[in-house]
């Protein structure tokens, strides 16, 4: 089973549009040839794609999360490379080879009986991809930026993750669902309830919560897991002022961040951002520039995986690259 599409500069040439007198960022990353050449190189950070969206149709979601990546490649090679974007710090890897399952997820039929199930059987493949690689790169020392997919991956980066530590991880989610629904078959919503309990999630904060689109069930499985299990609502921070985007982000740091810790951001909490479930009321891009730059700092930080993005969806469409850019752009510079 081929985990991997290494990249080389011959592969993302056409993407970067040179320009006289400039130097774009895509001109100064680093590559490698073999995930076993990470470790031999000086840079922090290492950037991973992962194009599909069959977690998200399992979960009876919108395709296109399976673009995001395409779309961030776009925007991110084409940045300026200047002493503040810090390309140079930057190996660009490639990203998860998911052509096997997209293709054979196109020939399930929507109108079989185990439609979701069978989806769920090749999100559990692409589980294991991610799960290999993430865990090579984080035994070589390196941060994993990973772009794209649904939010099933959060499995596959807890679990890779916390194997190469030897030992279970926390989490901090940016998002407005918990996307820790039961344990049926594999999909976006319930990545991090099996991360949980398969013991690679120790703790987990939610921020951010929705209130309308979390179950009392969800909640009730919360309360249950309290101590281990953390939230704040939307609600509370961005409509009735109980509590301050600062204040937030203190509780979430307090929660999880004295241990080792995996960074989520669902791009659904984002106002009006092309998504898998796009919403009319959420945090601002800023805001989530803000969260990304506030926990990517944190010492304890281990990988942050941006999901969910889907670039031809919502009403401001081919945003979605540009905006992951500057998640992006946050955490190395």
């Amino acid at each position: 089973m081929s985990l991997l599409k290494i990249y080389s500069e011959k592969d993302i040439a056409s993407f970067i549009k040179k320009r006289a007198g400039e130097t774009k960022f895509g001109e100064k990353v680093a590559f490698v040839k073999t995930l076993e050449d990470i470790k031999n190189n000086s840079t922090k950070y290492v950037l991973l794609g992962i194009p599909e969206d069959i977690g998200v149709r399992a979960n009876y979601g919108n395709p296109g999360t399976s673009k995001a990546w395409e779309a961030a490649l776009g925007s991110l090679l084409n940045i300026q490379h200047n002493h503040l974007t810090n390309a140079e710090n930057v190996i660009l890897l490639g990203e998860i080879d998911c052509d096997t399952q997209m293709k054979q997820a196109e020939n399930i039929s929507k109108e079989e009986n185990h439609y979701a199930e069978e989806l769920g059987e090749l999100v559990t493949q692409i589980d294991h991809k991610v799960s290999e690689v993430i865990k090579a790169i984080v035994e070589a020392g390196k941060f994993p930026i990973i772009i794209g997919g649904g939010h099933n991956n959060s499995f596959g980066n807890l679990k890779g993750t916390s194997e190469a530590l030897q030992k279970p991880i926390n989490c901090i989610n940016f998002d407005a669902h918990t996307d820790f629904r039961p344990l049926e078959h594999r999909h976006s919503g319930n990545g991090f309830s099996y991360a949980f309990v398969d013991g690679y999630l120790k703790k987990y904060f939610v921020f951010g919560l929705h209130r309308n689109y979390t179950s009392e069930a969800v909640f009730n499985s919360i309360e249950k897991n309290s101590r281990r299990v953390n939230f704040n609502l939307f609600e509370d921070i961005s409509v009735k002022h109980k509590l301050t985007f600062s204040e937030g982000l203190k509780d979430a740091k307090n929660f999880c961040c004295n241990e080792n810790f995996g960074i989520e951001l669902d791009m659904d909490a984002i106002e009006f951002m092309g998504s898998s479930a796009i919403t009319p009321s959420g945090f601002t891009l800023t805001e989530a520039r803000q969260f990304v730059s506030y926990f990517s700092k944190i010492e304890n930080a281990k990988y942050l995986h941006i999901c969910e993005g889907s670039p031809l969806a919502g009403v401001f469409t081919n945003q979605v690259g540009k905006a992951i850019t500057y998640l992006i752009s946050d955490v190395i510079s």
